[in-house]
Formats: structure tokens, C-alpha cells, sequence
């Protein structure tokens, strides 16, 4: 790749995996607009990887106290952040399976599928349009049950079908249950940690089974992905204290437009 081509996708991933509007949609329309070659999977992973450290470092008080949570459990005791990190841990549990399911069936490539992200881009920004009107903002991460955390789990299963933003539906999910924006967002990153160190691991394992690596554009690329989405997060965490959902939504609407667009003319 070129460092042009480097930069721009670091960036966009950065910036639209955490804002609820469909990083697959732009990466998508990256290659599209620009004439590049298309990125390839491992390099889609790799990105992933900075946005995994962002979180990771951005969040690092909660993560350091679900681990803590995670090994008094071992002693046997149950505190505040252990029940949180079982909620999160029996939450990733649809997404795995849906993962595996989509395997099986072959649907793996389903993030190049430029109908299936515009029209997801669409229905989901509606979606979320509709949960931040009706949802009250009366919940805190200190209300997570495991129900209410089953439902949001269910709901980033939904986003391995790309266009749907797994920030972004499952921030819908926990809107629609009374969690505040803040909150909703805080919850969704958290959750997308195992997960997305998950997909991780096992679409580099298979590349590297297969005779594929990681070269230093890909490493480059996480890196500065990593930066970008620092960025968007800690911009993103004090957005929501602020302002509704509604230019997120806006957004979609725009990005799913443009794509129906593009791909019938």
C-alpha cells in the first residue's frame, strides 16, 4: 500500500469505529472513490487491532477493575466489577456463535457486499433514531444485569452483517433499555473488547495458516489507527454528554444514501 492509502484508512477506521456510522461502509468506499486496490481482510483486522488498543488505553480504569472484578471471582468473592465482567463475558457469547455460524456457512466476505452495508448503513441509523427518542437516560454501567447485557450481546452479533456498526447498534440496544448516551457508549466499547480481540485472533490465525502475514504497512496501519481512534473516542465520550444521537443518524442516512447510489448508477 501507499502511505497515502495507509493514512486515509487508518483514519477513517479511527474515526468510524467508534462513531456509531458504520466503519465497513467507509472502508468499503474507500477503494471505490479512490481507485486504490482493495485492502484485503488482514489489513480490515489490523485496524481493528489499534481500535482494540484505543479502547484498551482510553479505558484503561475500567479495564483494570474488571480484571480485578475477574480475579477476586477466582477467590470467591463477587464485587461490583466481577459481575460486570461476567455480564460482559456471557454477552460476547451470541456474537461468537453468530461468528462461527457465518463461517460455516460461508458468509465471511459478507464486509464486501456493497448492498448488504448500504442498505444496514439505512435501517440501522433509523434504528437508532427511534431508541434514542423513546429510550429514557435513567441507566448507569452500575445497572448492567445479565438480561440487559444479553440484549445488548445479541445486538453486536448483529454487526458481523456489516453496515451496521457495532458501536452503533449496540448503543441503540442499550438506549432502548434507559441507559444513558454516555453510559450506552461506555458499556459498548467495554463489550467489544473480547470480541474484537476474538475476530482478531482467529482471522490472523487463518491468513497465517494459509501462507499470508502481516507485513509493516499493516503494522503501520494499526498504529496510527490506534492514534486516530484515541481521538474519536475521547471526542465521541464528550459529545454524548452534550448532544443527541440525531447527527449520527443524519449521517447514516447520507453514507447509505450515497452508497444505494453508487451502486446503481
Amino acid at each position: 500500500m501507499s502511505l497515502e492509502q495507509i493514512i486515509v484508512l487508518a483514519v477513517v477506521q479511527g474515526i468510524t469505529e467508534f462513531l456509531p456510522i458504520s466503519s465497513s461502509g467507509h472502508l468499503i468506499l474507500i477503494p471505490a472513490l479512490t481507485g486504490w486496490p482493495d485492502q484485503g481482510q488482514v489489513t480490515d483486522v489490523m485496524v481493528h487491532l489499534g481500535t482494540l488498543l484505543a479502547i484498551l488505553i482510553y479505558f484503561w480504569r475500567d479495564v483494570l477493575g474488571l480484571i480485578k472484578g475477574g480475579l477476586a471471582l477466582f477467590r470467591g468473592k463477587i464485587t461490583p466489577e466481577g459481575r460486570l465482567a461476567i455480564c460482559i463475558v456471557i454477552a460476547t457469547i451470541p456474537a461468537v456463535a453468530f461468528g462461527v455460524v457465518l463461517k460455516k456457512f460461508g458468509f465471511t466476505d459478507l464486509d464486501r457486499n456493497v448492498t448488504i452495508i448500504a442498505w444496514n448503513t439505512l435501517a440501522y441509523g433509523a434504528l437508532m433514531l427511534i431508541a434514542d427518542r423513546v429510550g429514557p437516560q435513567v441507566k448507569t454501567l452500575a445497572d448492567v444485569t445479565l438480561p440487559s447485557a444479553l440484549v445488548v450481546g445479541v445486538a453486536q452479533a448483529l454487526a458481523l452483517i456489516p453496515g451496521t456498526s457495532r458501536s452503533g447498534v449496540t448503543m441503540t440496544a442499550a438506549r432502548f433499555l434507559g441507559f444513558t448516551r454516555p453510559d450506552s457508549a461506555r458499556f459498548s466499547f467495554l463489550l467489544g473488547i473480547p470480541a474484537t480481540a476474538g475476530a482478531i485472533a482467529f482471522t490472523v490465525g487463518d491468513a497465517l495458516a494459509t501462507g499470508g502475514k502481516v507485513t509493516s504497512d499493516e503494522l503501520l496501519c494499526a498504529a496510527l489507527t490506534f492514534l486516530a481512534g484515541f481521538a474519536a473516542i475521547a471526542f465521541l465520550m464528550e459529545l454524548l454528554k452534550r448532544i443527541s444521537f440525531l447527527p449520527f443518524v443524519l449521517y447514516r442516512m447520507a453514507l447509505g444514501g450515497f452508497l444505494l447510489v453508487l451502486l446503481y448508477t
